[in-house]
């Protein structure tokens, strides 16, 4: 039977497979209701996060293509956000390398949060994904 404090250690954020403590990156900003909902997700199960606050260190198209690999571009782009609509973007036609451009250009126009731990990725608030990582 495993000790108490392996079960302890498993519950609140190792990473089973890498055997260390699980961290993750959350992009975002601090005015974002949907970042602040990440944060406190991973902070109240003791997951080491690592915050990068867009409106200080925008994104680099490296760390967005991996996201747009696995989503599309399209999933990047948050087309309710003020920016958008300030931009007045809602017509335009960019090619998807031409969105990840504006996208590090204009890091308001992103989906909030984006987050990664590892090879798990994930676009928005989803606790249920989230959930899944730290089994």
């Amino acid at each position: 039977m495993p000790s108490r404090d392996a079960w302890y250690d498993g519950w609140w954020g190792r990473d089973r497979n890498a055997g260390a403590p699980m961290e993750v990156e959350v992009f975002g900003t601090k005015k974002s209701a949907e970042t602040r909902k990440a944060l406190r997700f991973f902070g109240e199960r003791r997951v080491k996060t690592h915050f990068v606050d867009l409106s200080q260190r925008p994104a680099s198209i490296g760390e967005l293509t991996r996201f747009a690999q696995k989503f599309g571009v399209s999933a990047l782009v948050d087309r309710a956000s003020p920016r958008f609509a300030a931009l007045g973007l809602g017509t335009s036609h960019l090619s998807d390398t031409g969105w990840l451009e504006k996208l590090v250009e204009e890091p308001l126009l992103l989906r909030q949060p984006l987050v990664r731990s590892g090879s798990h990725i994930g676009i928005g608030c989803d606790e249920t994904l989230w959930k899944e990582w730290l089994v």
